[in-house]
């Protein structure tokens, strides 16, 4: 039905939406996590906030999983790359996530204060440092990193943990972090009354104008000290698979002239300082929760947008050996893989949107601490 060239697009674009959903859902999950031994001052207070998202942590935990094996499915050499070169990493992702559920489930089960201010604690680092590293892992993608492919096709890591820790990359991971807590504030003054809803307010009133500040000195940087490959050379985008099949190129920062190429790109990182700004100004006021909410998810998809349509069609960027960089068009499994996968994506992906549409709605309100106390038993 499409063909090889078709489906590869339709995969990114596919995989890009399982990428936005896993930052609008697990954001806020990561957001409140780090505002939780701040914004709570009481066990009560507490309690109240972890219920906000009590009910739908798991399930926004999931996207993070889809996103995984839709990877590893689709483009196995990026999975390869990622998950071989950038172990430490990951399995830093992984252990932090790992205090999310035995904080959740085991926080409320002693009525201890150090037992509990321990897991609030715990829920602290597993909002935190997750997003931190995520975001230093976007920063160093559109850096480039340092490995090459030998004549095998197998990726070979040229460089190191620290490596990672570049200046870029640690500003793009404050971004990360900073992006994810105004997202989380903006959610639980949605969700919450009282105290709780005034000191998400006054979060929100300090993140949006650092996180905006963030952003443009990113974007500045990006355009004016980082490099951007060009492909001068491939073998064709209906090609079997082979990232060794094309010349790339650096000719210095073009990262301006890439947009300037394609202007309708311009609109992601519009919507984002767009959504963002709009977040901000009602998101500190007592305007719509919903619209300030709603603007910081538009936010959000901006910026995921701005970095996929900046890398297009990069996946994977080479600072040691250009050539060896990953694209779309070279990266991905079979032809028949990739309708396969679509066919299972077509029926399962619009099951599971609805069903977490529907899940919302049942459980949204107000959670306060009225409510936390009738139902002790059942809520975290």
């Amino acid at each position: 039905m499409f063909d090889y060239e078709t489906i590869r697009l339709i995969w990114w674009v596919f995989i890009g939406v399982v990428a936005i959903a896993f930052a609008l859902t697990e954001g806020f999950d990561f957001g409140i996590g780090t505002l939780l031994p701040f914004v709570g001052k009481t066990d009560i207070e507490r309690r109240v906030i972890i219920n906000t998202v009590g009910a739908t942590w798991e399930g926004n935990q999931v996207w993070l999983v889809l996103l995984g094996g839709a990877i590893f499915a689709i483009w196995p050499a990026v999975y390869a790359t990622l998950f071989s070169g950038l172990y430490v990493a990951m399995m830093l992702v992984l252990f932090a996530l790992f205090f999310r559920p035995a904080g959740f489930d085991y926080r409320s089960k002693i009525e201890d204060p150090r037992w509990r201010n321990t897991w609030d604690w715990c829920l602290f680092i597993g909002g935190t440092l997750p997003p931190v590293l995520l975001g230093v892992l976007i920063g160093n993608l559109l850096i480039g990193l340092p490995f090459h492919l030998d004549q095998d096709l197998r990726p070979m890591y040229d460089g190191s943990f620290w490596g990672l820790l570049n200046p870029f990359a640690l500003l793009c991971g404050v971004i990360g972090l900073v992006l994810t807590t105004f997202h989380g504030a903006l959610f639980l003054k949605w969700r919450t009354r009282g105290e709780i809803r005034d000191r998400a307010r006054q979060a929100v009133a300090v993140l949006g104008p650092v996180l905006m500040i963030g952003v443009a000195l990113a974007i500045v940087w990006l355009n004016v000290g980082i490099d951007r490959p060009e492909i001068t050379t491939m073998a064709g985008k209906a090609a079997p698979s082979n990232p060794l099949n094309k010349v790339v190129t650096s000719h210095g920062p073009g990262w301006f002239g890439h947009f300037l190429k394609n202007p309708w790109m311009f609109g992601a990182p519009i919507a984002a300082f767009a959504g963002m700004l709009m977040a901000w100004l009602l998101g500190k006021g007592s305007a719509s929760d919903r619209d300030a909410f709603l603007f910081s998810s538009l936010g959000i998809v901006g910026a995921l947008l701005s970095v996929g349509f900046g890398l297009f069609p990069f996946l994977l960027i080479s600072t040691t050996d250009p050539n060896s960089s990953l694209t779309l068009w070279d990266a991905s499994s079979s032809h028949k893989t990739l309708l396969i996968a679509f066919w299972i994506t077509v029926v399962f992906l619009p099951i599971v949107l609805l069903y977490t549409r529907w899940v919302y709605k049942i459980i949204w309100g107000s959670i306060t601490e009225k409510t936390v106390l009738q139902d002790s038993h059942t809520l975290y």
